[in-house]
């Protein structure tokens, strides 16, 4: 098993390092396309004031962006792992991170507009389970802020209004035609995480999974990983930029996953996030409760 108060010490660090920091492959991603905007245009202002922010967050430890959105943990426990009392433990670090401003307050009842102060609440924050072997307890923790969360959409093919057919170029059109849509609103240079099939609810938790791939990972399917290319060079060509003032880098970085569906269906997912892709690690050893470290994302 594992000692509670450890596990709800290592999650509040684990949400400081999320809120207040971008791993170094979004730090990366953001630099070279600093280098490709032309020096004093506005893409290359908004990107330069981006980069002086997360040195600023980083330095200071206080969040990246005041929205500090859903926390989404994924959980991966062996077998001896009780999820009721993971769950408490989540929930206690959550509490005590909101009470250290590491996450801004942000769990509103939709009936009353009654905020809960302490980030708890029916739904959130989001956590996920899965029992795997071995004695080790994983936990990545995304962090979605709610303006790119308003701007991700889903697509029933065939959409004729786009020429989209049930086929990865059909895929291709409504993608494009997502970040159109978007324009600057989702906090670009974002990033595209993508679901081909699935059911609704599924493929918007399946896009939301694919944040924490690395953004310079290749995709093992030859078909998806040429289009994750091919999508990313279009994006960029749509010369929307940095927060809608143009430029060469609308997004930084483009993932697809694919699930089964079912014969009558045939959904595309797009989820979008800002440039302030947070996410971080967590992994304990369940005998000793003891961080054993890793940056490995989840499968």
């Amino acid at each position: 098993m594992f000692d509670e108060a450890t596990l709800c010490g290592a999650c509040v660090d684990l949400i400081r390092r999320a809120s207040t920091d971008v791993p170094q492959d979004v730090e990366s991603a953001l630099r070279q396309a600093a280098k490709r905007e032309t020096p004093g245009s506005p893409a290359a202002m908004a990107l330069a004031a981006i980069l002086d922010n997360v040195a600023l967050a980083r330095d200071q430890s206080t969040p990246v962006c005041q929205d500090t959105g859903v926390p989404i943990f994924l959980v991966q426990y062996p077998v001896c792992c009780s999820t009721r009392r993971l769950r408490t433990c989540i929930e206690s670090a959550v509490v005590e991170a909101t009470r250290r401003a590491y996450l801004r307050p942000n769990a509103v009842d939709p009936l009353s507009n009654e905020n809960s102060a302490n980030n708890l609440g029916h739904g959130f924050p989001t956590i996920c389970f899965e029992e795997v072997d071995g004695d080790q307890l994983a936990i990545d923790l995304l962090l979605k802020g709610g303006g790119s969360e308003n701007v991700g959409t889903q697509y029933a093919l065939p959409c004729s209004a786009l020429g989209a057919t049930r086929d990865l170029e059909g895929v291709r059109r409504v993608v494009l035609d997502a970040v159109v849509q978007a324009q600057g609103q989702g906090c670009a240079p974002g990033i595209l995480g993508i679901t081909i099939g699935g059911d609704r609810g599924t493929g918007y938790v399946h896009a939301k999974r694919q944040f924490m791939r690395p953004l310079d990972d290749v995709h093992p399917v030859r078909e998806l990983a040429e289009l994750e290319r091919s999508l990313l060079n279009e994006c960029n060509e749509l010369g929307i930029g940095p927060m809608g003032f143009g430029g060469r880098t609308t997004v930084l970085s483009v993932k697809i996953g694919v699930l089964h569906r079912v014969p009558a269906s045939y959904f595309v997912t797009v989820a979008y996030m800002c440039w302030a892709l947070r996410r971080a690690r967590l992994v304990l050893d369940v005998d000793r409760s003891c961080p054993a470290g890793s940056d490995r994302p989840v499968d």
